[in-house]
């Protein structure tokens, strides 16, 4: 395990008296009519834009009615991201709620922040180098794990003495893509090690981009003359882009199965129900909109974190960061009408293109 991942349950009182000591005690107006600044890292993982924004400055109206949230989007720029920080904090921001666009490029913003003293909570991404008060995240071990788990049930389901993998990484060097990596490695590397996996191509994507993911997974399967059982990847923009990688090269859908997708996007739930894709980590995003909702305002109240979110840490090479680790759900075509039940999309949305699949029959 990573030793920059610590998701062990503390006790309730090792929960005070870490909060005590990173606890933002200094609002520096009402919680009523704060200025609470949401920052975006990019428009290529569209869940940020699409579902994460809306759902936050909701969960914000319902807590703190008179407080303003401002949503802006870094756009894959971390100079572009660390301007929108300055800005904010000009504007008078008592809050930054901060999704980093990159990860590793994030100090500047962090240390302009804790300069302004102005609390950061730091929203899915991770940030390295600087002071925030917490960290709101899915359990990305936990996703990297299903991910693995579910490819290596996969594999041994091929006929094969080899199956051959193509594995289409995240951002390099974040906290999410570097523990999705150790959770599928988990399943992965005992089989790599036995000789029954090989790796063909492997690559990260630069700011989660499918159109790069594309890009590659087309350039895998020409050097390797589609030879490829299998492409891995850690998002649903990742696995998206070898979709259309498949679709453009003219291959039908189960000629290479395609699997780790992550976020439940309409798109890739739908490619799921018609079988191009095999599965998607379902993250419940309105889960995730309370738990920043509420941390957010107990940091601009100057109030201990609570105990209902907080349940382990995150070191960011600075301190390490209160988090809260949040549950994931794997969703196959058998058990697609989780993300039904729980409201998300409609059998109408979730079915479209897919009509005649069993899986939507009786359900339009």
């Amino acid at each position: 395990m990573s030793k920059r991942f610590t998701a062990t349950i503390a006790s309730a009182a090792t929960c005070v008296s870490l909060l005590a000591s990173v606890a933002w005690t200094g609002p520096t107006a009402a919680a009523d009519d704060a200025k609470v600044f949401f920052m975006l890292p990019n428009s290529t993982t569209i869940r940020f834009e699409r579902r994460d924004a809306p759902l936050f400055v909701a969960a914000m109206k319902e807590r703190l009615p008179d407080a303003e949230v401002i949503v802006q989007n870094g756009e894959g720029d971390p100079d572009r991201q660390q301007r929108q920080v300055e800005d904010a904090l000009t504007q008078g921001a008592n809050l930054i709620v901060y999704t980093s666009s990159d990860a590793n490029l994030a100090a500047g913003s962090l240390k302009a922040a804790a300069d302004a003293n102005v609390p950061v909570l730091l929203y899915e991404h991770d940030a390295v180098g600087g002071k925030a008060e917490a960290h709101v995240l899915f359990n990305a071990l936990a996703v990297g794990q299903a991910q693995g788990k579910r490819a290596a049930e996969l594999i041994a389901a091929m006929d094969k003495d080899v199956v051959k993998i193509a594995r289409v990484k995240g951002n390099q060097g974040e906290y999410g893509t570097n523990q999705y990596e150790i959770g599928q490695n988990e399943f992965l590397q005992p089989l790599m090690d036995a000789g029954k996996v090989e790796v063909v191509c492997e690559d990260f994507t630069q700011n989660w981009d499918p159109v790069k993911a594309q890009a590659f997974a087309e350039d895998c399967l020409t050097r390797t003359g589609g030879d490829v059982d299998m492409f891995l990847g850690m998002n649903d923009g990742t696995t998206g882009g070898s979709v259309a990688a498949l679709i453009s090269q003219g291959y039908d859908k189960g000629d290479i199965v395609v699997t780790g997708g992550q976020d439940a996007t309409i798109e890739a739930v739908q490619f799921v129900v018609q079988g191009w894709q095999d599965n998607t980590i379902f993250k419940d995003l309105r889960v995730m909109a309370e738990g920043a909702a509420d941390l957010s305002v107990a940091i601009l109240k100057g109030e201990p974190l609570p105990d209902k979110w907080i349940n382990g840490e995150v070191n960011n090479t600075f301190m390490d960061v209160p988090a809260a680790f949040l549950p994931v759900n794997n969703v196959t075509v058998d058990n697609v009408s989780d993300v039904v039940d729980a409201g998300i999309y409609t059998w109408a949305e979730v079915c479209k293109g897919a009509e005649t699949m069993a899986v939507c029959e009786g359900k339009l």
